[in-house]
């Protein structure tokens, strides 16, 4: 039984880990709303060393609409607005001499159609990976030696279980980025 409970957690911890990666992807699919997390992706030549934005500067979302990013050493400024034009991310960020300010534009409804694609296709690797840690814990419970059909039986209806909660909670998340991405 030990054994059986410790493939039963052990799956339970794959699947929370899939949960945690795809909240980690959609919090990168922005949805016409300013976030902090929209510059991530942006590194700077910090003294010769490749850093990311966030440990330069303070960036903030003043309204729904606007970043702003405050660099602890204001010599810094025109590399961090190279940075965030060279990202490639849709930006024109604006240099006031003290901080950056970025204005996100609103998101046509081609692009939100877009983002909801991408969305799904998220949580579907989620699925994926979910379904994946099921067949793992599957085959190691097939694998157990000295256990009964029945103690067999149940642990894959307890596995089956953990999968289909897992799911529900990836349908959940899904639905409300889209609901987020398509509002207006």
């Amino acid at each position: 039984m030990e054994e059986i409970n410790f493939i039963l957690d052990s799956a339970k911890e794959q699947m929370s880990g899939s949960m945690e990666h795809l909240a980690v992807a959609f919090s990168k699919i922005r949805a016409g709303k300013a976030s902090p997390q929209m510059l991530d992706t942006v590194n700077i030549d910090y003294y010769g060393a490749k850093t990311p934005l966030s440990q330069a500067s303070n960036i903030n979302t003043p309204d729904a609409k606007t970043i702003s990013v405050q660099p602890w050493d204001k010599s810094l400024l025109e590399v961090m607005e190279k940075a965030i034009m060279d990202a490639n991310l849709g930006f024109n960020p604006m240099n006031n001499g003290e901080m950056i300010m970025i204005n996100v534009p609103p998101l046509t409804e081609e692009r939100r159609i877009q983002l909801a694609k991408q969305s799904k296709s998220e949580a579907e690797n989620a699925k994926v990976s979910v379904r994946n840690a099921r067949k793992e814990a599957n085959d190691e419970l097939k694998n157990l030696s000295g256990i009964s059909e029945d103690a067999l039986k149940d642990s894959e209806v307890k596995v089956q279980n953990i999968t289909n909660q897992f799911n529900e909670k990836v349908d959940q998340l899904l639905s409300a980025k889209e609901k987020e991405i398509m509002t207006v």
